[in-house]
């Protein structure tokens, strides 16, 4: 029969019904089927019928001339098989090696084997058979237990068979393998059951967790699971059986017979569920569960939930309440998704949020690790949240929140976390939530809106628009051949190495700058111009830039070169034209772009205090002084904005006019906007009526007009006289019309000092009236066109009719004596770095604000009273006859208590913080100081001025090196300041030496010969400070009003004081260096300076005059720095020490340094200041006696000293080791040397090594009592006491103590001689009989040793 093909057009009906008959024919197909082989299967060769077909298989039709694998289009790796090392063999492979290869150990199957007690166990012979071999045994022999001659109970049979191969061994005994296995196991059952009933619950628990600590976690996981599985059958079995007794019941009486069958089935049922039991009570006693603890209860309809599953449910179960341990560790600290410390034992409700299946999962909250983890996540929410959370962590940290709490800096963990880097990865993100919460959190990290705050606050104090940068105050070790480099050479170089370094290395000693390095600021511009943020994220990036513009001149560099960064900031945030819409009352805004920000003007404005060419290039190319008109010719309460943003954004115009003002710079504009100014200061006593109203806007209105008042302060200093050529940009002439305004708002304002609130409000615009007054009078008494003698009678109404009311105030007493209590000085707490200060961030610490009465507090009296003693110093200085009327003030009590212990306390530490706050309070003391130097009648309190000003001269800091000047020049070596000179101090110290020292009175004619050439000491000491010449140069711009000389605000980087604490030995210090320099790279020095005996003399007598009558003032100095310090004299030249007048002023500070105090004090071990090892100078020391001494008494006196037996062994092993040539020469007599022989000779010397060369040294007459009297005597007692010391010692000692002992008594026995030195050294020797009788007994004991 033959079957048609399918023909084209035909339906799929009829596809079927031709496939319907080709299957009833029965055909032979046409096409074979072959099934395709699978090399990871088996060989070729199979067919279908050598396996079966599974249900996916599919069919292959081969077809020739084809290959098998389609070619690959491109190159790709091959595919590996999981389990191709494991299936495919190749045929040249050896069976035996693939066998040893993957065949184990019987060790790593059976880790401990327990062999069973057989000896009761009946031994049985195999029963024999007549095959070759035993006959293999298959379980499918094995015969079922219930035999049910019903085939209608046929499917029980099926559903009850439980196979005991199915059954841990352990638990049914058959795994035993003797006939009694049963018994065995109900015994050790029963055992069991009887221990667990004889232990409490408490040891039950306990020893449950020994087990579980001791099981494998795998082995454990698999008891839970079999556990849950056992009791899941125990119920099905029950269920079973009770079926199955339903069943019975119903079937007919005839089929009873039956039911003897079911009844064994019954009792095997019965075993089963027994064994069941045991199994049970043991997996109990591991894993204590109950059905009641389920979390889920499980129904019947619930499709595989039979079998529970405890270590799957266990993260559903209710937590268990926390508590904290008591342990010493601790705890992890979490926080909540508000950034707030969550208490370890708090027992928060799971609704909240705070709880995941992380670790510690009954404490709610996260902790920093999770939360890293958290913002690494995929999802876009939980990124957001982990950083949003951690910047809340990290402004509550910064705040102080966590200090009591926590162990550590959560800050500095952060950060050595790598916290900074995901930030600014995050920055990366295209998500703008993302974007917006790392924004969030780098500004909590970097800036305080508190020092923001108080760097405003005081902005308008006395040369409080200077500011020092933002550098954190890590200075790296330079090495040696830099030291000679300049500063422009200094930096550079710096710059070089920071480029080179990896961003991560610099960000961990300077975050900006590290951050600076990676381009945020390149970032930070696209957010602003192309993201445009929500106005939060936009004033969190103007803060973040503001800070980075703070840190340096450098940093503002860079951002002014950022491409678009200073034109998106100026067109979007700084228009002159926006929407009237926002001025509305309950306007809302959604973007801050097209809206004048107070935020963008304030970073303009520190932009600018970077230097004069950035403000130059702000004022110019990016047009900001036609926005300078813009906001400060319309009044606040014109401009189309909320009014306290209206008034923020016109105060920082007016700051920006003022930094310019004070580089010289925009005072153009002065004479645009002077009708303006006109009608401000016209305005201004308006303000009292507005204090005493108590507005909510006063202090931002009084902040304004101190803005205006200080922007005069720079314009005054920038104008000159009109006759100069070119013309300046402001004529005196135009400023002068002025001063009647502010000095009228002046008097009204004065008149309200007794009025507390009113006056604590005002007192920052009375305080720029005091500044404004001090520089108007200063420049009108350099300007031609003045008439002196008007300005000598403008000053003496101002006396009369102002300062003098003023200072017979109650209130102005009252001032003074609260300077105490806001001193930093006395205080020094009050500037101390917070807790949570990293030294990578540059902080002023006033986060969560500063007390009231501190230096920057609202009750502080330093700021006005720094403005009048600048006023009344201007007024002195000027018109020199109304100085006595001033006197008066250094006579108040509060000011005199505080000078005496604000000089007295130790030096404060020079941080960001405590040097923004110190400087202004230097402010002060130097214009006292200034004040008391020009009343020369007043020599009351000259002393403590004196030490005043030496301790200033200590602590000043960089920027002020003007009044360092200033206080060297006219204070410091100021005779009038110094009235011992004239008041008995020689004669008193010549009485001093005789009653303490015993010595003759010479220090007397010294300190009156010092006293006389205080002239020629300044001269010398100003002369060896030139090398701080530039710096002076720029500081006394600052401080003089020379804005066209001022080159930035930002003041020179704070690394500590400008002079060291030693300053007084500054220029002996500097021949030194000089000298070992030159010797250090092989050069000669021959030509000195000509002068160098003046210069040496002056020097000692300068250090000679403080140690006398102002020793305190040098406390700060340790004595063995003083004693190094002086060394350096034997170390300069030659014979340089034997100049006469340098010999006897050395001699006599030796003689104060020896005294028993000083002596005390001396501490070698320790690291001395400007020292790198003292011991390095000693042997340079004793290298130079070998040299150039002489045998000079004094320089020997000086290297006797360090040998005392207090001081490091090493000293006088040095002596006794390597420089025994000087004990030749060593010859200080014992009446000449100052310092007591006990401090040499006790305790006795209990090294070895130093004992054997005293003794060497001693019997070789390498040291003679002649020679070097004092090093022998020392010698000998310690040799002495060594050899008849009675105490216990080591082998090696007594050995060498019997060696020394012989070895005396063979020494020639001489009165004089050194045995007779070792052995009667401490005896009376009037008395010859007894000493006859001491040397026989010694001879006795001699015999007696030996």
């Amino acid at each position: 029969m033959m079957l048609s093909r399918p023909k084209p057009g035909e339906s799929e009906a009829d596809l079927l019904h031709f496939q319907n008959q080709f299957l009833a024919a029965r055909a032979s197909p046409a096409v074979t089927i072959v099934k395709k082989a699978d090399k990871r299967k088996g060989e070729e060769g199979s067919t279908d019928a050598e396996r079966p077909r599974l249900q996916d298989s599919k069919d292959v039709v081969m077809l020739d001339d084809f290959p098998d694998i389609l070619p690959a289009l491109t190159p790709a790796p091959p595919k590996k098989s999981k389990i191709k090392s494991a299936s495919v063999h190749f045929e040249d492979e050896d069976p035996e090696e693939r066998l040893e290869r993957h065949d184990q150990h019987i060790t790593a199957v059976f880790s401990k084997i327990i062999e069973r007690d057989t000896s009761a166990v009946a031994v049985t012979i195999p029963v024999p058979t007549g095959d070759p071999f035993p006959r293999t045994f298959h379980r499918s022999e094995i015969k079922s237990e219930v035999r049910l001659g019903a085939p209608v109970l046929g499917h029980l049979h099926e559903r009850l068979k439980l196979p005991h191969n199915k059954w841990p061994c352990l638990i049914t005994g058959e795994g035993l393998g003797s006939q009694k296995s049963e018994q065995e196991a109900q015994a050790i059952h029963r055992e069991n059951l009887e221990k667990l009933r004889s232990m409490s619950e408490e040891e039950i628990l306990q020893e449950q967790e020994r087990l579980l600590a001791q099981l494998d976690s795998s082995l454990v996981a698999f008891l839970k699971s079999r556990r849950g599985g056992n009791e899941g059958q125990k119920k099905e079995l029950k269920m079973e059986q009770n079926r199955l007794e339903e069943f019975v019941e119903s079937l007919p009486v005839a089929q009873h017979g039956v039911g003897s069958s079911l009844s064994m089935q019954e009792s095997r049922l019965e075993e089963s569920v027994k064994k069941e039991e045991n199994m049970k009570v043991r997996l109990l006693f591991l894993f204590p569960y109950k059905d009641d603890d389920l979390p889920v209860k499980p129904r019947k309809e619930w499709i595989h939930m039979d079998n529970v599953e405890f270590e799957k449910l266990e993260w559903m179960k209710d937590l268990p309440s926390p508590r904290q341990k008591k342990t010493k560790k601790g705890m992890q600290a979490r926080f909540s998704l508000k950034g707030e410390l969550i208490p370890a034992d708090a027992d928060l409700p799971t609704h909240l949020g705070l709880h995941h299946h992380g670790e510690e999962a009954e404490r709610a909250g996260y902790s920093l690790r999770e939360l890293f983890h958290l913002s690494r996540s995929q999802v876009t929410q939980q990124r957001t949240l982990a950083l949003q959370v951690l910047g809340r962590i990290v402004q509550k940290a910064r705040a102080g929140e966590f200090a009591s709490s926590l162990k550590g800096s959560i800050l500095r963990l952060l950060l050595d976390a790598g916290f900074l880097f995901l930030l600014r990865f995050s920055l990366d993100d295209t998500v703008d939530n993302v974007m917006a919460a790392s924004v969030g959190a780098l500004r909590a990290l970097l800036v305080s809106l508190d020092d923001e705050k108080y760097l405003d606050w005081t902005f308008s104090w006395y040369q409080g628009m200077a500011a020092f940068p933002f550098v954190p105050n890590t200075e790296e070790e330079e090495e040696e051949e830099e030291e000679e480099l300049n500063v422009t050479e200094k930096s550079q170089d710096k710059k070089l190495k920071d480029e080179n370094k990896p961003d991560p290395d610099v960000a961990r000693y300077d975050v900006v700058k590290g951050l600076l390095k990676t381009r945020i600021q390149h970032r930070l511009r696209y957010i602003l111009e192309v993201v445009r943020p929500v106005p939060t994220v936009v004033l969190d990036i103007l803060h973040i830039l503001t800070h980075i513009a703070r840190h340096s001149s450098e940093a503002c560099s860079q951002l002014l070169d950022c491409p678009r960064l200073i034109e998106t900031i100026v067109r979007e945030f700084l228009p002159t034209r926006w929407d009237p819409q926002v001025a509305e009352p309950g306007c809302l805004l959604t973007s801050l772009h097209g809206v004048a920000c107070a935020t963008a003007m304030k970073f303009i404005r520190v932009l600018a205090s970077g230097g004069r060419n950035a403000t130059a290039r702000l004022l110019n190319k990016f047009e900001m002084k036609s926005r300078l008109s813009r906001f400060i010719a319309e009044d606040p309460l014109d401009l189309l904005l909320p009014r306290e943003e209206a008034i923020r954004l016109s105060t920082e115009a007016f700051r920006l006019w003022t930094v310019a003002a004070g580089y010289g710079q925009a005072c153009d504009l002065y004479r645009d906007l002077y009708p303006v100014l006109v009608r401000i200061l016209q305005s201004l006593p308006e303000l009292l009526s507005t204090c005493r109203g108590k507005s909510p806007l006063t202090e931002l209105s009084v902040q304004r007009a101190t803005a205006v008042v200080t922007l005069l302060i720079h314009v005054t200093n920038s104008s000159e006289d009109s006759e100069q050529i070119p013309p300046p940009p402001v004529v005196w002439n135009q400023v002068s019309g002025l001063q009647p305004f502010l000095e009228t708002s002046l008097k009204k304002f004065l008149q309200e000092i007794s009025q507390t609130e009113t006056w604590h409000t005002l007192q920052p615009l009375t305080t720029t009236y005091m500044i404004y007054l001090g520089v108007y009078y200063s420049a009108c008494s350099q300007q031609p066109s003045v008439n002196p003698i008007d300005c000598l009678e403008e000053l003496e109404r101002l006396t009369s009719e102002v300062l003098q009311p003023l200072l017979s105030q109650p209130a102005i007493h009252s001032m003074w004596d609260l300077l105490r209590a806001c001193s930093a000085l006395c205080n020094p707490l009050s500037c101390s770095p917070a807790p949570e200060s990293v030294f990578s961030i540059a902080s002023l610490s006033c986060t969560g604000g500063k007390p009231p009465l501190s230096l920057v507090g609202s009750k502080s009296p330093f700021p006005f009273l720094t403005a009048l003693l600048f006023l009344i110093n201007s007024i002195t200085h000027i018109h020199k006859g109304l100085t006595s009327k001033y006197s008066s003030v250094l006579g108040f009590r509060g000011l005199k208590d505080y000078l005496h212990h604000s000089w007295q306390t130790g030096p404060p530490s020079v941080t960001p913080s405590s040097a923004w706050i110190l400087r202004h309070e230097y402010h002060l003391q130097y214009f006292v100081l200034a004040l008391a130097g020009t009343c020369p009648d007043y020599a009351q309190h000259a002393s403590l001025h004196h030490c005043v000003a030496m301790a200033l001269l200590s602590r000043l800091l960089p920027g002020s090196e003007h009044l360092a000047y200033e206080v060297l020049l006219d204070l410091a070596f100021n005779p009038e300041f110094l009235p011992e000179g004239k008041a008995g101090g020689p004669e008193a110290a010549d009485f001093s030496d005789i009653l303490h020292l015993g010595t003759s009175a010479t220090r007397g004619a010294l300190l009156r010969e010092a006293y006389q050439n205080l002239p020629f000491i300044r001269s010398c000491y100003l002369s060896h400070f030139v090398h701080l010449q530039p710096t002076l140069m720029r500081s006394q711009a600052s401080y003089q009003g020379r804005n066209y000389l001022i080159q930035s605000m930002l003041l020179p980087e704070v690394k500590g004081p400008i002079l060291p604490s030693d300053w007084p030995f500054f220029p002996l210090i500097s021949l030194y260096n000089r000298v070992t320099n030159a010797e250090t790279r092989g050069a000669v020095l021959n030509s000195l300076p000509l002068d160098l005996v003046n210069t040496v003399t002056w020097n000692l007598q300068w250090v000679l005059l403080l140690e006398t009558w102002r020793a305190k003032t040098l406390q700060s100095i340790p004595t063995a720095a003083k004693l190094a310090r002086l060394m350096c004299v034997f170390l300069t030249g030659s014979d340089l020490f034997l100049e006469a007048p340098i010999h006897r002023y050395t001699a006599a500070l030796l003689s104060v340094y020896c005294q028993p105090k000083a002596l005390d004090s001396v501490n070698l071990d320790a690291p001395l200041p400007g020292l790198a090892s003292f011991h390095d100078l000693y042997i340079s020391l004793l290298e130079q006696f070998e040299g150039v001494s002489f045998g000079d008494p004094l320089f020997g006196v000086f290297v006797l000293l360090p040998l005392q037996k207090r001081f490091s062994v090493h000293l006088r092993l040095s002596v006794f080791g390597e420089h025994t040539s000087i004990l030749h020469v060593l010859g200080v007599p014992l009446q000449q040397f100052p310092v007591p022989l006990e401090r040499y000779t006790s305790p006795p010397e209990d090294n070895l090594n130093l004992l054997r060369l005293y003794f060497r040294t001693l019997v070789t007459g390498a040291l003679r009592h002649t020679w070097c009297p004092v090093l022998y005597v020392v010698a000998v007692a310690h040799v002495n006491s060594f050899i008849f010391s009675q105490d216990s010692r080591t082998q090696e000692t007594d050995a060498a103590r019997k060696s020394m002992l012989r070895k005396t008594w063979l020494l020639v026995d001489e009165v004089g001689s050194v045995r007779f030195s070792l052995c009667h050294w401490d005896l009376s020797f009037s008395d010859m009989v007894f000493l006859q009788v001491y040397l026989w007994l010694l001879k006795f004991v001699f015999t007696l040793l030996i």
